[in-house]
């Protein structure tokens, strides 16, 4: 009897085995070939787009900061003397107004526009600048910023600042203080270099530094909840060797609802509409 007890336990565990593997092929839960997420977040959604437009941009701005306002392109340029802050048309390239604002060691950073104050980050000098939007010429003020600064974009509210982190710091235009930080994740976890940024209808828009990676950012959570990735916008003839440098620049129209997309000293600017 215990001989067949035996045997039956034993049919019953191969019987079992074989009804596992037979899900295991029919059941994508069981797929070998899906990671579980690392960080209980949702992969990320896809994001496509469709170029409507590219137009010529100044090869001699080392791309930032962009900022699409009262139908202008306002651009701050890093690469210390050579540091600009300038504004002009976006669809001719021509720019209208420059101001040649870096030194050895002031290099221009992100930048914002927020009740018609033009906001300018450094890179590692902790100055943060202060214009009239209607006078790029001279800063009105300056404040102390404690990290070094990377990218800027504003929610209505507060000035939402990146420093080569995985956080996003919300930050009071009136005194520079910081109000909260929220850590950028997806579902592999943390999300390092997020840099450009642009608010666009309750999310924040990023690219992560020295990729074609654009991150769609729930600034609640600091969830990434969609991805774009913009490949091959320049051709191999648009590239010149030791100058043109990585995607780096996020601007929004709100009349015509589509965004402006450009590189360290690319010599394009691309008009995207987001479908």
């Amino acid at each position: 009897m215990r001989h067949l007890f035996s045997f039956f336990i034993i049919s019953a565990v191969l019987s079992g085995l074989l009804v596992s593997c037979n899900n295991k092929s029919d059941s994508p839960d069981h797929d070998e070939s899906i990671v579980p997420p690392a960080s209980g977040i949702a992969a990320p959604k896809k994001i496509s787009y469709t170029i409507i437009g590219q137009y010529p941009h100044d090869t001699a701005s080392f791309t930032e900061g962009l900022e699409f306002y009262n139908g202008k392109l306002y651009e701050s340029g890093g690469d210390y003397n050579n540091s600009v802050l300038q504004f002009g048309d976006a669809k001719t390239g021509v720019v209208e107004k420059k101001n040649k604002m870096g030194t050895d060691s002031i290099f221009g950073e992100g930048i914002t526009i927020l009740d018609n104050k033009l906001y300018q980050l450094t890179y590692q000098t902790n100055i943060a600048y202060v214009y009239d939007v209607n006078n790029i010429s001279k800063p009105i003020k300056t404040f102390r910023w404690p990290m070094e600064g990377w990218g800027m974009t504003n929610n209505g509210t507060d000035l939402i600042i990146t420093t080569g982190s995985a956080n996003l710091y919300f930050v009071d235009p009136e005194t520079f203080k910081i109000k909260n930080t929220v850590a950028v994740v997806n579902n592999y976890g943390p999300v390092e270099a997020v840099n450009e940024l642009e608010y666009v209808d309750g999310f924040v828009w990023a690219n992560v530094w020295q990729t074609n990676r654009i991150i769609k950012i729930d600034p609640e959570s600091g969830h990434v909840v969609g991805e774009m990735m913009l490949e091959n916008l320049l051709q191999s003839s648009d590239y010149v060797q030791g100058k043109t440098d990585v995607l780096n620049g996020i601007a929004y129209d709100s009349t015509s609802k589509t965004m402006f997309f450009t590189g360290k000293r690319w010599p394009k600017i691309f008009q995207v509409r987001i479908n």
